[in-house]
C-alpha cells in the first residue's frame, strides 16, 4: 500500500512538472485592434448618427446651428474629415468636465481629513 502511495505522488509531480513547462502565452489587445477597421461610409454613418441624440440636438440648437445644416455640412466633409471627426468622438472623454476631478479631490480629502484626525 505504501508502495503505491510512493508511486502516485511521484506520477502526479511528474505530470505538474511537465504541464508547467507548456504554458499558453496570452496578450491584452487595444480596442482598436480589436476591432475592424472602420469604412469612411461607416464613420460618416456615426457622426451623423449622433446627430439624432437629443443633447447634441440641444447643444447645436444652443449655439444656434440647425440640425440640417449640420447634416449638409457633414455631408460635404471629406472622408479625411469625417475620418478626424469620428476618433475625436471615439476618444473623447464622456462628460468630460472639471466638476468630477473636484468631486474626487473634495471627497478624498474629507475622507484623509476623517480617517487621520486625532
Amino acid at each position: 500500500m505504501n508502495s503505491v502511495k510512493k508511486t502516485t505522488c511521484r506520477v502526479l509531480v511528474v505530470s505538474l512538472l511537465a504541464l508547467s513547462f507548456q504554458t499558453a502565452r496570452a496578450g491584452l489587445i487595444g480596442a482598436d485592434q480589436a476591432a475592424a477597421p472602420a469604412t469612411p461610409a461607416a464613420e460618416r454613418a456615426m457622426v451623423l448618427g449622433a446627430l439624432d441624440r437629443s443633447e447634441v440636438a440641444s447643444q447645436l440648437q444652443a449655439m444656434g446651428v440647425d440640425q440640417n445644416t449640420a447634416r449638409t455640412r457633414i455631408n460635404a466633409m471629406n472622408d479625411q474629415e469625417v475620418h478626424a471627426m469620428a476618433q475625436d468622438m471615439q476618444t473623447a472623454p464622456a462628460g468630460a468636465s472639471a466638476w468630477g476631478w473636484v468631486a474626487v479631490v473634495v471627497v478624498a480629502a474629507l475622507v484623509w481629513y476623517y480617517a487621520f484626525r486625532k
